[in-house]
């Protein structure tokens, strides 16, 4: 007798190949999802700092670190750093680990005048904010001692870190020109513990000449930065 052989029919076949399609399209299109949310977080970051800035401001008349009178206004820590308190400056760099400096402080302020939610002891190993791909976040004014992006000008600077180029694009696309060497939103190399000033700003391929920089690439991680 002949053993007959079974195998799959090319309906089978097209069967599976389809289904495989579907899960793989699923998969790409929850990634696709999970990308999406972390920019729009990323984003919500730049667009709800300077909220708490005009809060404060509004309520007690000073800046959230600036405030000479932040142990009576919020029961905070007043700065002790080589700069001049009330002085309508958020001093130090924007991520700064020293507890007295403004920019330090800035978060103790906030949080405890019920404007942004994390804890308030500055002892805390969870105080310094973090973005949402776990990249430390900060803010400072934008003075000739802490400018982080050479050309950017504005009063603040809020800095947001290890964002991978794709995702600093995409920021750049929603809520400047689409171009992370120009405008009021720029990105530069990931930046270290000590503070490096005035770095040339990434750019795309497309860019105009006056950029300068390096091209950036989609999977290594920035230091995205805006001014306002």
């Amino acid at each position: 007798m002949k053993s007959q052989q079974s195998g799959f029919t090319l309906v089978e076949i097209a069967i599976v190949l389809v289904i495989i399609g579907l899960l793989l399209g699923g998969i790409l299109k929850g990634q696709e999802l999970i990308n999406s949310a972390k920019v729009k977080n990323l984003a919500n970051d730049f667009r709800t700092i300077p909220t708490y800035i005009y809060a404060y401001q509004d309520k007690f008349k000073s800046l959230p670190g600036d405030d000479n009178n932040a142990d009576v206004h919020v029961n905070g820590t007043k700065a002790s750093t080589n700069g001049t308190l009330g002085n309508g400056v958020i001093e130090g760099h924007w991520n700064s680990s020293t507890a007295t400096d403004e920019s330090f402080l800035f978060w103790q302020h906030v949080r405890l005048a019920n404007l942004a939610a994390g804890p308030t002891s500055t002892s805390d190993t969870t105080y310094r904010p973090q973005n949402a791909v776990g990249g430390q976040l900060g803010i400072a004014s934008n003075t000739s001692a802490t400018t982080q992006i050479s050309g950017m000008t504005g009063t603040y600077l809020v800095c947001s870190k290890g964002v991978l180029g794709k995702f600093a694009l995409q920021l750049d696309v929603q809520m400047d020109d689409g171009q992370p060497c120009t405008g009021s939103l720029r990105a530069i190399p990931d930046v270290g513990a000590t503070t490096t000033n005035n770095v040339q700003p990434v750019k795309t391929s497309n860019a105009p000449a006056s950029c300068g920089g390096t091209l950036m690439d989609p999977d290594t991680s920035y230091t995205v930065c805006m001014t306002f």
